[in-house]
């Protein structure tokens, strides 16, 4: 199970590290998307850190995996709340996909830690 757990966490940490610094960076899909789903651009910074924040947590987690277990649900439900948003302004289902599936991903992290 200690294999599972680092390529779930490896997973969601290129994940995280990646969308959150996109989101500071200010990247043009990241923007757009902000502004399709109706939320202000001050909270595409925010989303940005809490994702690094998430990120950070599994770095940390590479030691001490509680840690990555408790970064593993702030993952979830960030991007539980992503997928919701999405459903909120109607958006096509697989605009939500990514966000759902990083959600079970971080969700499984959680469980296979429980199980190890």
């Amino acid at each position: 199970m200690n294999i599972i757990f680092i390529i779930l966490q490896s997973f969601l940490l290129v994940s995280m590290a990646f969308g959150g610094g996109s989101k500071l960076a200010g990247a043009k899909n990241f923007v757009e998307m902000f502004e399709s789903l109706k939320l202000p651009q001050w909270f595409r910074v925010v989303t940005g850190l809490v994702q690094l924040a998430g990120a950070a947590g599994l770095v940390i987690g590479y030691w001490n995996p509680a840690v990555a277990v408790w970064a593993g649900i702030w993952i979830g439900i960030t991007m539980l709340v992503a997928s919701l948003l999405h459903f909120r302004v109607k958006h096509p289902f697989g605009e939500a996909i990514p966000a759902f599936v990083i959600t079970l991903i971080a969700a499984t992290l959680v469980v296979v830690h429980q199980v190890a």
